[in-house]
């Protein structure tokens, strides 16, 4: 998924990017309202996707050239099949952690190559569904079916319960119409873990939905994402908004409730709350259930802005007029008053309280080496960051995700590695930390 943050210049953040990309006042309206930017392609029929299009349609790992559309040719995606090296052995890490299993690729035990159509993929957000399992979504992923290498913008694993982490992540066989199965999967490609949304794949419009975090509450599912505008550059992408997709099933089908749009353009349209100045901060979230709130952490799109932070009643996640957001003295209901709790610059985020440590602790990437920060609260103070992984010991790692049901001595998290394209499970020795 993503190019190793983008913060936009003050020229760009007085025009909203929505508008750069040809698109009217009107339209950005239209998206708030309907959650897509444009019509889905309808020539390109999906081959194995029940949600439809997906690059595999087009037989290419590339651009194909002039879409139909008329707005640019199609794109597949931050990660290029031709660009990777096959997936490698799992790092020999020095310090307080440990690689301790490939969860996705041909490398690991899982093989979800061969059971899931998951040859490489990243990301690896997890959550406890409420019921015994940890999904797993994740972002750009590639892997065969009907004898050819297709990508889906993203997909998702349900893990099998486990309670010894040291032997990582384990997930059952995909089966059709089963939601506690491995995988969303169809009888006709029983082996095809199937897209969670869809996106258009148009460049300058649409290349991507990312997901960025999940909660269950209730026993519904519901997972944060972020539209992808455009790749920019290394951990530089633009976003046209974020959004909470939701799922009764499982993980098994999901909904954009479009009431949750966060457009990200700098201005306010009355009556509208998806699109409010101060949205922009909240293009990628994390959740996290503490007390009486669910709390989400925002960041900008890429990886060089600051964090902020979000809280709002279980009971209301779907209802934008009753998020709150930290003002440094307080909580307002205004996003644009929302200052950050830790400066520039911050990478996606996971958070989770942990036992041992009796404190908060966020896991971010700067730089290729894995940080932690604790905090006596969800808000903070955050302390200054810890280093857990360097950069030296193995290349291209980035967006760690806390295990769920990690809380004790030993911090287990999903990274990918960019090379090999695929997402391992790492161990940290809360004790080494210093």
């Amino acid at each position: 998924m993503f190019r190793p943050g983008w913060l936009p210049r003050a020229a760009d953040r007085r025009r909203p990017r929505l508008l750069r990309s040809a698109l009217t006042g009107a339209t950005v309206g239209a998206l708030a309202l309907t959650g897509v930017v444009v019509g889905t392609p309808t020539a390109e029929a999906s081959i194995c996707a029940a949600t439809g299009f997906h690059g595999g349609d087009v037989g290419s790992t590339g651009s194909s050239g002039s879409s139909q559309l008329g707005m640019g040719s199609l794109d597949f995606g931050s990660y290029r099949a031709d660009g990777k090296k096959p997936q490698g052995p799992l790092p020999r890490l020095k310090g307080p952690s440990r690689a301790i299993q490939w969860i996705t690729g041909p490398r690991s035990p899982n093989r979800t190559d061969k059971r899931f159509s998951i040859t490489s993929t990243d990301v690896g957000v997890m959550w406890d569904n409420g019921s015994g399992q940890i999904l797993m979504a994740f972002g750009d992923t590639w892997g065969k079916c009907a004898g050819q290498m297709v990508w889906r913008h993203n997909t998702m694993l349900r893990s099998n319960p486990t309670a010894d982490l040291d032997k990582g992540m384990s997930f059952p066989n995909a089966i059709p119409g089963s939601v506690r199965s491995g995988a969303s999967v169809t009888p006709q490609h029983p082996t095809f873990a199937q897209p969670m949304l869809n996106a258009i794949g148009v460049r300058n419009t649409e290349v991507g939905k990312i997901p960025t975090g999940g909660i269950s509450i209730g026993g519904v599912q519901y997972m944060n994402y972020m539209s992808i505008h455009k790749w920019t550059g290394p951990g530089r992408w633009e976003t046209n908004f974020s959004a909470i997709a939701v799922s009764y099933n499982n993980g098994q089908t999901w909904t954009t409730n479009n009431n949750t749009i966060r457009a990200n353009v700098e201005l306010s349209i009355p009556g509208m709350p998806q699109v409010q100045a101060g949205h922009g901060r909240f293009q990628m979230g994390a959740f996290l259930r503490s007390g009486d709130y669910v709390y989400q952490y925002g960041t900008p799109n890429g990886r060089h802005g600051a964090a902020f932070i979000a809280r709002v009643r279980p009971a209301d996640i779907l209802n934008l007029n009753r998020y709150e957001y930290f003002a440094g003295n307080g909580w307002s209901p205004n996003p644009a008053a929302a200052v950050p709790i830790i400066r520039q610059p911050v990478s996606e985020t996971t958070v989770a309280y942990n036992n041992y440590l009796g404190k908060f602790v966020m896991l971010t990437e700067r730089a290729g080496n894995i940080m932690l920060r604790t905090s006596p609260s969800p808000v903070g103070p955050w302390s200054g960051e810890r280093l857990i992984v360097a950069r030296s010991q193995t290349d291209g790692l980035y967006a760690p995700y806390i295990h769920p049901r990690s809380t004790g001595q030993m911090l287990y998290f999903a990274a990918s590695r960019w090379d090999d394209y695929n997402v391992m499970m790492i161990r940290t020795d809360l004790s080494k930390i210093r």
